[in-house]
């Protein structure tokens, strides 16, 4: 797992992991919290981290892909379609940014 921090992919990877979790918090704890028991803390707190990470990972696709020299079509676009999707950062991390 140190290993990770060495490298921008690694980096960009734990960002990837991160912004998941992030949504993963939003959608199974912190609205169910605010719907079910009028409790909004969470989602306030937890809404700008998310937003925070997603666009970290954004930049950080974008400044990889462009320094790797990733085809946009074949890495670029997928990476960044991958945030986009709710929890398209895991299947994007397994199948394509693990084998960089």
């Amino acid at each position: 797992m140190i290993d990770l921090f060495k490298t921008k992919i690694g980096r960009l990877r734990i960002i990837a992991i991160l912004e998941g979790i992030s949504l993963l918090t939003l959608v199974f704890i912190a609205v169910p919290l605010k719907y079910a028991f009028d409790n909004p803390a969470l989602v306030k707190m937890m809404g700008p981290i998310h937003g925070a990470l997603f666009l970290l990972f954004l930049f950080n696709t974008l400044s990889v892909g462009v320094e790797q020299n990733w085809k946009f079509k074949e890495t670029t676009g997928k990476v960044l379609l991958a945030c986009i999707i709710p929890f398209g950062t895991f299947y994007i991390d397994k199948k394509i940014l693990s084998k960089l």
